[in-house]
């Protein structure tokens, strides 16, 4: 476990800075698109480092945003609160998340902050109406996992971070710029780098949340079942949110990779895997779940 944390602080930092620099080339290539001349690489790294620190330390307001949720109260979501409390010894976290609420009939939940210190255990209303004591407390006790794990932080950068370069990306194609007269070279290598990334960031966007969720879904489930002891409850909620044909309407590309189970409803898929895929089969994982018994 604490080799896979060490791991998820580096790919973070990987991650941070890879952004850092596919923003500049970007911001460089409009720019110079817009004639801003020998100021392009000026404005492109001070908006690279404000949009990077802005994202660091705010990545989780921005999701939370992204999927309007709410704080949750002990007076209305007492179960879940108490689900919280009971575990908070065994998970040995020493900073209790703080709790939200999505309004939507889909069962789901996500973990998020930059640290556990921060972090953040978001759930569907669904999710509190469809699952029982023992089946939350398995959802939570994963979402748990994950904020222990540290990957809280790498899901929540990359969610953010995916949703800037593909709004930023689509917005550059879409409009038709048009490089004039460049005399520096190297302005003209970063004008062609810039303009690879724009066409292709939806697909390295792609594979960074693949690169970040799959092994993650397996060992958050492991953990979760040293927290409760109770293999069974995560099991049943897995089927339970695998089987729900709900729709989850603040789902999207840039924030599919953070939940338990995958958001997007196919019933044609829900057997097959793709490389694609964000989330490993729930077959599979329920097949773990169970060699733990």
């Amino acid at each position: 476990m604490y080799e896979d944390i060490k791991k998820n602080k580096i790919k973070t930092g990987c991650i941070v800075f890879t952004f850092l620099l596919v923003i500049t080339l970007i911001i460089y290539y409009v720019c110079n698109a817009l004639n801003f001349g020998e100021f392009s690489i000026v404005i492109a790294l001070i908006f690279s480092i404000i949009s990077t620190v802005a994202t660091y330390y705010n990545c989780d307001k921005i999701v939370l945003a992204s999927v309007r949720a709410r704080p949750a109260t002990k007076e209305e979501d007492l179960q879940l609160t108490n689900i919280l409390e009971a575990l908070m010894v065994a998970s040995g976290l020493e900073h209790k998340p703080r709790l939200y609420v999505i309004d939507s009939e889909q069962p789901n939940a996500f973990a998020t902050g930059r640290n556990p210190e921060n972090s953040i255990i978001c759930v569907t209303k669904g999710l509190l109406e469809k699952l029982n004591y023992y089946e939350l407390e398995g959802v939570i006790a994963h979402e748990m996992a994950h904020i222990k794990n540290y990957d809280i932080l790498l899901s929540a950068i990359i969610s953010v971070m995916v949703g800037f370069v593909i709004m930023l990306s689509d917005i550059a194609v879409r409009r038709r710029f048009r490089n004039d007269d460049n005399d520096s070279r190297i302005g003209a290598i970063l004008m062609v780098i810039g303009l690879i990334l724009l066409i292709i960031s939806p697909l390295v966007a792609k594979i960074l949340q693949l690169a970040v969720s799959r092994r993650r879904e397996y060992l958050a489930d492991a953990t979760a079942v040293q927290f409760t002891r109770n293999p069974d409850g995560l099991i049943s909620a897995l089927r339970k949110i695998s089987d729900d044909d709900s729709e989850l309407n603040v789902a999207s590309n840039s924030n599919a990779h953070m939940y338990i189970a995958s958001p997007f409803k196919d019933k044609k898929q829900k057997e097959k895997s793709s490389i694609f895929d964000t989330h490993p089969p729930v077959s599979a994982r329920i097949e773990a779940l169970e060699n733990l018994r």
